[in-house]
């Protein structure tokens, strides 16, 4: 049964009340006054609160203050003789769930029934909606959990296949199977640090292309550049970001231009011997669109030239261009600044 509290300074309409609402199937309480209704809300809980407006010492809308400021307030029905709109739009701006007027014979009492069921009705809605909006973020943050740990666990175990291939690497004599083996290592290496962006990371959706690309050309540079051959490899990244599968794409390429240019740019001897630069951009070019560049000054590439080494490299980075529905464009040219290898893709942001 729907328990009903009702607060009216008016002796005989208590009386009246009480005994009208229980026909209608409610279980009254009544109050004489709005201290003593906010003591009685205070001490137990009730489905429905019923105020009146004039009341000496603490009228209806102070009551309905002190009522809204309980812990798990139920709807309030605000209810007086005075027909001025100014009074309802009070009441209602201080919270009340309905208004309903003061009217002679049982009329009054009807409508305050139906008043009664429409504010439940909504009551019940507003709870279910809340528990339903309260379901979905806890639901959300379990999924987003779970991702994170998965995220988590995948860089955890390319990890160790990474650190598998390098004791493979290592116990080899030939030197070109530990070359293709090292490569396999730094393409394992570009997969991992996007995992390890994503479960360190709010966003378990999107990586941040700035500072992964960071992160990963400074891994790059400490695997290639030595003191007899430096490299310095330099980034400029706008802040895009890129879904998971996606940043996997973009590394792949990265790692697979950046090592090429670091292996066949800067031979080790000539006049371009013991040093070299490359660089890395990524610019937003709008229209939902990115633009990746790597280019070097080294000794340039000539057009149509087979791929040197195993030509696995060059398999990646078209398979990984064309899972960002794009491909790669190279320009050769003679030697010197700027005319070395530039390797270029432009691709949609999504």
């Amino acid at each position: 049964m729907t328990t009903v509290l009702y607060i009216d300074d008016d002796a005989g309409l208590r009386r009246l009340a009480a005994r009208t609402l229980a026909r209608h199937g409610f279980d009254v309480t009544v109050a004489e006054s709005g201290a003593e209704g906010v003591a009685l809300a205070s001490a137990r809980a009730f489905d429905l609160i019923v105020v009146d407006h004039y009341m000496p010492g603490m009228d209806g809308l102070e009551t309905l203050r002190h009522l809204r400021a309980l812990p798990a307030a139920p709807p309030v029905v605000y209810v007086t003789g005075s027909e001025e709109g100014k009074v309802a739009v009070a009441a209602l701006k201080a919270g009340a769930a309905d208004y309903v007027v003061k009217t002679v014979g049982s009329d009054f009492f009807d409508l305050l029934a139906s008043a009664f069921a429409l504010v439940l009705t909504r009551s019940a809605l507003e709870r279910d909606k809340i528990a339903a909006e309260e379901q979905l973020r806890a639901s959300n943050a379990r999924l987003e959990a779970l991702l994170s740990e998965v995220n988590h666990r995948v860089a955890n175990s390319l990890q160790i296949v990474s650190a598998m291939v390098r004791m493979q690497a290592t116990a080899l004599d030939n030197a070109e199977a530990r070359l293709a083996l090292e490569d396999t290592q730094r393409r394992i290496a570009a997969i991992a640090q996007v995992h390890r962006r994503l479960y360190t990371s709010n966003d378990v959706e999107q990586v941040d292309m700035r500072e992964y690309l960071g992160a990963l050309v400074e891994e790059l540079g400490e695997t290639w550049s030595t003191p007899a051959a430096p490299r310095r490899l330099s980034l400029a990244a706008d802040p895009i970001r890129l879904s998971t599968d996606r940043a996997v794409s973009l590394g792949v390429i990265v790692t697979e231009l950046v090592s090429n240019a670091c292996k066949y740019a800067y031979p080790s001897d000539g006049e371009k011997r013991g040093g070299g630069e490359v660089r890395v951009s990524l610019i937003d070019e709008g229209d939902a669109h990115f633009r990746l560049a790597v280019e070097d000054d080294g000794v340039g590439m000539v057009a149509d030239a087979p791929a040197r080494g195993t030509g696995v490299g060059t398999k990646l980075i078209r398979a990984m261009a064309q899972s960002l529905q794009t491909n790669v464009e190279y320009n050769t040219g003679s030697p010197g600044a700027r005319s070395g290898v530039r390797a270029t893709l432009r691709a949609a942001l999504g």
